[in-house]
């Protein structure tokens, strides 16, 4: 293999390396959209005896539906906010131990009513109402 051979294998590996990178850092749920509002309009119901929605059925549980994070308190109580955090829009985690939602991004913490424990954020969570009628679980504005 001559020199020009050689660099333009080098070139070639190089561009596709930094091809697969690129579509690497496509966008996930977990990276901000810009917007930092929860969602609006919210009501839809959560069938706690489906398999699907086993997490609220332990204290400390959670799960992601509609752009809201449900969760079981260690108390037994259910609570729901938005899953962005509002300094960056980074999905939000629930830590039921800690009794909080945390943003892995950047550290910002929110106790269960949405109130802010912690930046950088600055915003309160939006809060969403439930009820629970049997094993069905509604959450709604």
């Amino acid at each position: 293999m001559d020199r020009k051979d050689f660099l333009a294998s080098i070139g070639l590996s190089a561009a596709t390396f930094t091809l697969i990178n690129c579509i690497g850092c496509s966008k996930s749920s977990d990276s901000p959209s810009g917007d930092t509002s929860g969602p609006t309009g919210i009501d839809f119901t959560l069938d706690l005896s489906l398999p699907a929605n086993s997490a609220l059925t332990s204290n400390g549980g959670y799960l992601v539906s509609n752009g809201v994070i449900v969760a079981r308190t260690t108390a037994g109580n259910y609570v729901a906010v938005q899953r962005s955090c509002t300094h960056e829009s980074y999905g939000l985690i629930y830590q039921g131990s800690a009794s909080r939602f945390y943003c892995a991004n950047h550290g910002a913490t929110f106790s269960e009513n949405g109130a802010v424990t912690n930046g950088p954020a600055s915003r309160p969570l939006t809060t969403y109402r439930t009820q629970l009628t049997g094993t069905s679980l509604r959450i709604y504005s």
